[in-house]
């Protein structure tokens, strides 16, 4: 594709058609810091538009951003560079050209599908012009099935995270669209972290299916019996004290090592790596090492501090019993 010419000018807000807005994701936060620094800086970098013989407003394909925050701003212009091109020449050109924040995925998905269901480009013409390989373009695509029109709302509305819909929504839904929908317009009430909804996945996976039905219509009360969980452990481990912390320990390493053994036995028979047999003569020496001392824990009491042991012999050599007392 040839460069074509432009040109770069202010125009009025409302003479721009801002039709692809829903294909670039919310950014809050991100919209916020743009707006200081326009407020401080001004506008340094143009939105790409394009003109279309049809129309008397200019199609916005990059800056949406930009623009949101000049509202915010009460601004009633904004710098764009014009091109005189199609839409799908323009369409090309907002994806390809590096400028403002990275795309997401989804949104580079998104803008794929435009080309190639509305603006009727293959594939391969899509991966031509844009530099690319099909397979990139295959693999963009392919993120956006078992993508439901409310998933995709609540991630253009930035109500759900991507995390969320690719890792967790995606899946349930190809699994059990229902249960899908359902913890969806729970999480759109009650959003939970990524780590809260990570945990809620793993419990879900072993649940059987009347709690699958609690977790998907209540994944605030996981979230609550999670917490609550955590606060116990923290509990548990103020009362044991440090002398419970040892004792943990010591169980986990009876595990592993009796997990190690069961292991080794199995490989009985067989040449062992150079790397696996020097790592075990490293573990025999520092086992051989630390039991010497775990001995002399095991059958004696800890040497205390003799200020603080009131059997400790005193200052003089003379016990602590038969000193007078202060």
């Amino acid at each position: 594709m040839t460069t074509p010419d432009f040109c770069d000018h202010e125009l009025d807000l409302h003479r721009l058609d801002l039709r692809y807005a829903g294909l670039r994701l919310a950014d809050p936060r991100g919209l916020e810091r743009l707006r200081q620094s326009l407020e401080r800086y001004g506008q340094r970098e143009p939105c790409l538009a394009v003109a279309l013989a049809d129309r008397p407003q200019l199609v916005l394909l990059d800056g949406y951003r930009r623009v949101a925050a000049l509202q915010r701003l009460g601004r009633d212009t904004v710098r764009v560079e014009a091109r005189a091109v199609d839409l799908t020449a323009g369409l090309i050109l907002a994806l390809t050209r590096a400028q403002g924040r990275a795309w997401a995925a989804i949104e580079e998905a998104w803008w794929l599908q435009e080309l190639t269901a509305v603006q009727g480009l293959s594939q391969q013409e899509v991966a031509r012009h844009c530099g690319r390989d099909v397979s990139w373009v295959s693999r963009r695509l392919t993120l956006l099935h078992g993508l439901s029109e409310p998933l995709s709302q609540a991630l253009r509305a930035g109500t759900l995270s991507l995390w969320s819909a690719t890792r967790v929504l995606v899946p349930l839904a190809r699994a059990n669209a229902d249960h899908a929908e359902r913890l969806l317009e729970a999480l759109s009430a009650h959003p939970l972290p990524t780590r809260t909804l990570r945990a809620w996945l793993a419990r879900y996976r072993q649940a059987r299916v009347r709690e699958r039905e609690r977790l998907v219509d209540h994944p605030r009360l996981f979230e609550a019996a999670l917490a609550s969980r955590a606060q116990e452990r923290i509990e548990t481990s103020l009362r044991a004290g440090p002398e419970g912390a040892c004792l943990r320990d010591i169980q986990v390493l009876e595990a592993i090592l009796t997990r190690l053994h069961n292991r080794l036995e199995s490989l009985s028979g067989e040449p062992w790596p150079e790397s696996l047999r020097r790592a075990l003569l490293r573990l025999t020496g520092t086992l051989a090492r630390e039991a010497r001392t775990f001995t002399r824990y095991g059958r004696h009491d800890h040497p205390r501090d003799a200020h603080r042991d009131p059997h400790a012999e005193g200052p003089r050599g003379e016990s602590a019993a038969d000193r007078p007392s202060p």
